[in-house]
């Protein structure tokens, strides 16, 4: 897996359950023919930490596993971390 140019995805402030398809068509999108790579979602900017992000985030996780990448989080703060644990997505988006 190439991880020296990652996909880089970054998600909105804020994230609604409406914005899950999108985010992963554009993933889709992104990734075209690319061969395997990490793709790196920065959710620095996410202002707020809800179920909504969490759902978009397994959402696009399914999705660049389907097409043959791993996703990643950069700059997850502590709110998401614990929604993330007590979802059971911790260890699968390191």
């Amino acid at each position: 897996m190439d991880t020296s140019r990652p996909i880089v995805l970054t998600l909105p402030g804020r994230v609604t359950p409406d914005d899950a398809a999108r985010l992963c068509a554009q993933l889709r999108a992104r990734c075209g023919g690319a061969g395997p790579a990490d793709v790196v979602c920065d959710v620095g900017g996410l202002r707020r930490a809800d179920l909504a992000a969490v759902d978009a985030l397994a959402r696009l996780a399914l999705t660049a596993g389907r097409l043959g990448h791993r996703l990643r989080l950069r700059g997850v703060g502590p709110e998401l971390r614990l929604l993330l644990g007590l979802a059971g997505l911790e260890e699968k988006l390191r």
